[in-house]
């Protein structure tokens, strides 16, 4: 009688036939590229304009914006002074919607211009060589 062990390597010691593709990447489709660039950018400014309130709620709800008009008032001579006349949610809301639209804007024309520069770099080198096995 052979042990588990001896079964086990015995499995182990048989060749495994491994097919390996290997593929080259010489053209990136320019359309495909800006609307997948267009995709992701989206995707960005949503979770700036999200992470952007929800930061302004947390330091709202914490009474920060209240502890440091009351330190801005002392340093500043004015007892008066309000910090969330400056940083409001409508502001803040404003701000980063603006900073999102603008994001997406870059984003696209990032990826229109890196596919462009790709698929011109390709007459050079030749493309991407990429290797795939079925382990």
């Amino acid at each position: 009688m052979s042990s588990i062990a001896e079964k086990l390597q015995r499995k182990s010691q048989r060749a495994m036939s491994t097919k390996q593709v290997r593929l080259k990447l010489v053209y990136i489709d320019f359309w495909s590229a800006v609307k997948l660039s267009f995709l992701v950018a989206v995707c960005g400014a949503i979770v700036f304009v999200v992470v952007a309130v929800l930061v302004w709620l947390v330091l709202n709800t914490t009474g920060l914006f209240t502890q440091l008009s009351g330190l801005f008032g002392d340093i500043l001579g004015d007892p008066n002074f309000n910090l969330l006349t400056s940083f409001s949610l409508m502001n803040v809301l404003l701000f980063s919607l603006i900073v999102g639209a603008l994001n997406i804007v870059v984003g696209t024309v990032l990826g229109a211009i890196g596919a462009t520069l790709y698929n011109l770099s390709v007459r050079l080198t030749g493309g991407l060589l990429v290797g795939f096995t079925n382990n």
